[in-house]
């Protein structure tokens, strides 16, 4: 923090989380220590690839007032994450009541006679900081919901391999219903045979009781035959012996 005769200014240096094409932003926090009106300006020695909001301004008596500086999104980093860029941060009284809008450049002319307080602010590049890996819940003794590579060099799935899982079962779920259907037409297939031999059987055993059936009515029919002989001799033995 800096502290002058009319700004406090938080923090010193603008820390950006630097991650490329992404835009990046920080604030600082202005804080007027005195009764009067303060107007500030913000300066950079690279105005094209930082965005201040707001870069002029007034801050009350005895109260603050955020400046946010944005970093537009680059398209590579530099060498060794070092950044020259700087920035001035100028502040000086202002009339009661002066508001953004009258602001002026003359304000924070020095040569106009005016005191100008100026801090100089420097830029810092911060690796982005990676957040805790999330445990699943359930999980013993910190084992890693991801999946990983075991030591027989298997897969052993995670919450992200949930699709292959699905996939698979769906797979084998497909296979065994397709087993089930080939051992049911199979098993439709013996039940047809085994009919139509039962039939063949049945049929060859019908033919083979009309057979015996026409043999003891032919049978019946030749023992009437003697039985009317017989008779027919025996009556006319009787009758030659009256």
């Amino acid at each position: 923090m800096s502290t002058g005769e009319l700004l406090s200014i938080d923090p010193l240096e603008l820390k950006f989380f630097f991650e490329l094409r992404k835009q990046i932003s920080c604030s600082l926090q202005l804080s007027n220590k005195t009764d009067n009106y303060v107007a500030f300006k913000v300066k950079t020695t690279n105005p094209k690839k930082y965005c201040v909001r707001p870069n002029t301004g007034i801050v009350m008596p005895r109260s603050t007032c955020d400046v946010t500086v944005t970093m537009q999104a680059q398209k590579e980093a530099p060498p060794d994450m070092q950044c020259k860029d700087k920035f001035l941060l100028q502040s000086v009284k202002a009339p009661d009541g002066t508001t953004s809008k009258g602001i002026t450049p003359e304000m924070f002319n020095k040569e106009a006679g005016h005191v100008v307080e100026e801090c100089k602010l420097r830029v810092v590049y911060l690796a982005p900081t990676q957040p805790p890996s999330p445990v699943a819940e359930g999980s013993e003794e910190g084992s890693s919901p991801r999946g990983s590579v075991s030591e027989n060099g298997n897969f052993n799935n995670g919450p992200d391999s949930t699709p292959v899982t699905r996939a698979f079962a769906e797979r084998s779920d497909g296979s065994e219903k397709s087993v089930e259907a080939k051992a049911l037409i199979a098993r439709l297939t013996d039940e047809k045979n085994n009919a139509v031999r039962q039939n063949t059987k049945l049929n060859q055993e019908l033919e083979l009781l009309k057979r015996e059936s026409s043999k003891s009515r032919g049978g019946v029919s030749m023992v009437i035959v003697v039985l009317i002989g017989l008779l027919g001799i025996i009556m006319g033995y009787l009758l030659n012996k009256a």
